[in-house]
């Protein structure tokens, strides 16, 4: 089978590799965060309660940091991620690829950035400097407040992914390379990551419909798999590509239907 590339001449590698390498990206991606915010911050966060959110975070501290760790690594697959799906969508409509990659880098710098909240906990946490002049119950509000930051800051991502995927949903529903069910259910995702996170910062009593809310954004995470695991098995029908589907948008949706 020849090797397919994209319209770029000087981009050598085969789509149907970048495909492959796409979603490797977004199974680190899901794994890594699954772990550190699905798994360790909700074990070690005991909402309300300072104390003993300190408490857990300092008798578990290389959990602690192995979850900094496990996002770092989703940061750094999420940048690796938004150059392979703008290759991939590429042919399909070269503008809308670029703003969909430019917003999943908006979200992974504001991760980036975010972690800084988690090692400002550490630090304070760590009893060598700050206990002695603020005062334990003092440092233990400070790290609690650090941790909402951060909860905050990962929504505030969320929210660029939300548009990020939205419009990569529609770059594969119209691609013809991609099944359309696959594009129609990322947009389904965009609009829960949209209609949960939006929600954080318009309603000032949010935690009361938090499990409504969380039902919502959850159906996400199937979707992502399914698009991860798609990715690996399938990789992209590179013979509709051949055949020219996907090269606009229009185009691609007119042959495909």
């Amino acid at each position: 089978m020849s090797a397919i590339t994209s319209s770029n001449p000087t981009h050598q590698l085969p789509l149907r590799q970048i495909a492959r390498i796409a979603g490797v990206l977004y199974i680190i991606i899901i794994v890594a965060g699954m772990f550190a915010g699905g798994f360790v911050r909700p074990e070690l966060l005991v909402k309300g309660d300072v104390a003993a959110t300190a408490e857990n975070i300092i008798a578990s501290e290389g959990l602690f940091r192995a979850s900094i760790v496990a996002d770092l690594a989703m940061i750094i697959a999420d940048v690796a991620i938004a150059v392979a799906f703008y290759y991939l969508l590429k042919p399909v409509n070269q503008g809308l690829s670029l703003l969909s990659a430019v917003f999943r880098l908006a979200q992974a710098a504001t991760l980036g950035i975010n972690l800084l909240m988690l090692f400002f906990v550490l630090q304070l946490l760590s009893g060598e400097v700050y206990t002695p002049v603020l005062g334990e119950e003092t440092v233990q509000a400070q790290a609690y407040l650090f941790l909402t930051a951060h909860s905050i800051g990962y929504k505030l991502a969320l929210m660029f992914f939300a548009f990020s995927i939205l419009i990569q949903g529609y770059l594969l529903y119209v691609s013809g390379y991609f099944p359309k069910i696959l594009g129609g259910l990322m947009v389904v995702a965009a609009a829960g990551y949209f209609i949960d996170n939006m929600a954080t910062f318009i309603l000032p009593n949010y935690d009361d419909y938090a499990a409504t809310f969380e039902m919502i954004v959850m159906i996400a995470l199937p979707v992502e798999l399914g698009m991860a695991l798609w990715l690996l098995i399938k990789g992209i029908r590179t013979e509709q590509l051949q055949s020219g589907i996907g090269m606009n948008a229009p185009r691609a949706e007119a042959v495909a239907n």
